[in-house]
Formats: structure tokens, sequence, C-alpha cells
């Protein structure tokens, strides 16, 4: 089973079939995933990818969206907050 097979036979079991991804937000998702695999840690790759889903889901744009968390990776690290003891 390759992976067009297989997200068509998600997309049934789930009822999503109208959702399917066409090739340029395949690569634009996969893209992402990648993306912030490597900037940030593996795991936050298909969790990031997660995300944009929801957003897309409750309306967002997909481009808009993906190209949004892309977006973030090229911004600086928020400063770690500073504990009780004034330590970071």
């Amino acid at each position: 089973m390759d992976a067009t097979q297989w997200l068509a036979r998600l997309a049934a079991e789930l009822g999503t079939e109208d959702a399917l991804p066409d090739e340029g937000a395949v690569r634009d998702l996969l893209d992402l995933t990648r993306e912030v695999a490597h900037g940030v840690e593996r795991v936050a790759g298909p969790l990031s990818t997660f995300l944009v889903g929801v957003a897309v889901g409750r309306g967002a744009d997909l481009a808009a969206a993906t190209e949004a968390a892309s977006a973030l990776l090229d911004e600086p690290a928020p400063a770690p907050a500073p504990t009780s003891d004034g330590a970071n």
C-alpha cells in the first residue's frame, strides 16, 4: 500500500473523503513536518501538522496556515520564564 492508497483508506474510515489533500497540499504539509522536526524537535513535526489541520478544519486556509507555522521557525524562541528563585 502506498501513501495515496493509505490516505484514501483512512479518509473513507473517518468520513473525510472530501478533505483529501491534493499533491500541492501534500508537498506543503510534508515540507512543514520536516522543517519543524529539524528546527524544533522530531516529535513537534507531526503534531504541528495536526494543529495546522485543526486550523483548516476551523476555516483557515491551508496555505496560510502552513506559511504561518513555517514563519514561526524563523522567529527567535522566547526566553525561558524565570523560576521562583530568579534563576532561569
